[in-house]
């Protein structure tokens, strides 16, 4: 792995962000990261130390101040606005802690919502939906709608739907912050089974069990990238490496 490409590689990445005349804030000052295929990067920090600006700049939803961002070998961060927008849904996967479904859509709609602003035609991916919905174990509720689903399946159709343009790296903000504890186990299970499956993840948490699942922790204060450290195998990895 470690002779692969990264899929992304942010240099010199700064962000401030002017509140009112005369005070600025830099949230990011000069963060330098790359993340590989296949790895598994759990985002660290308390409130007020860059995270969530990270998670912004990372899922291409704000733009750096200064430095570069590439993301599968191209840079992004001084792409024109509807180019950034197709790339984002090309190559990122979200997951929120809201799971942000759409109320009026069913579990099936939901998932395909990404390919609409890919502008793919839906009849031709009703299959690969239908698929991606048996993968969270929601295949007999494709005709539910949100409020017919628990907090934990809502969040699997989430899932599901990062899935849908097999994307360079799926963006997990805080994925059991609205869970209880066994069903946020559940969920967590589901991403390192994605993982366990080559998947790119990069979670953003304030909780230290659920970082602990990863296989790299960045911890972030006053904006920059305080510390690293790499986990050990863990479960059915372990197991594979022993």
């Amino acid at each position: 792995m470690a002779t692969a490409e990264p899929i992304i590689r942010l240099r010199g990445i700064e962000k401030r962000y002017v509140l009112g005349a005369e005070v600025e804030v830099r949230a990011l000052a000069g963060v330098d990261l790359s993340l590989y295929p296949g790895t598994y990067t759990a985002i660290m920090g308390p409130s007020g130390s860059g995270k969530s600006t990270m998670l912004n700049i990372l899922g291409c939803l704000d733009r750096p101040t200064a430095g570069d961002y590439y993301l599968g070998g191209t840079e992004v961060a001084r792409m024109p606005d509807d180019e950034l927008s197709l790339a984002r849904g090309k190559m990122i996967g979200f997951i929120f802690q809201s799971y942000n479904l759409i109320a009026q859509l069913t579990v099936l709609e939901n998932i395909q919502v990404p390919l609409l602003y890919q502008r793919k035609d839906l009849r031709a991916f009703q299959a690969h939906c239908e698929k991606l919905a048996g993968l969270v174990g929601l295949g007999d509720r494709l005709h539910h709608r949100p409020n017919q689903l628990s907090g934990g399946q809502q969040q699997r159709v989430a899932i599901a739907r990062s899935l849908v343009n097999d994307p360079l790296m799926i963006l997990a903000d805080e994925p059991t912050g609205n869970l209880d504890s066994r069903t946020g186990q559940e969920v967590l299970e589901l991403i390192d089974d994605l993982n366990a499956q080559g998947k790119t993840i990069v979670l953003v948490t304030h909780d230290e069990r659920v970082a602990a699942r990863a296989h790299r922790v960045i911890h972030m204060r006053d904006g920059v990238i305080e510390r690293e450290v790499n986990n050990p195998p863990r479960g059915r990895e372990a197991r594979r490496s022993a």
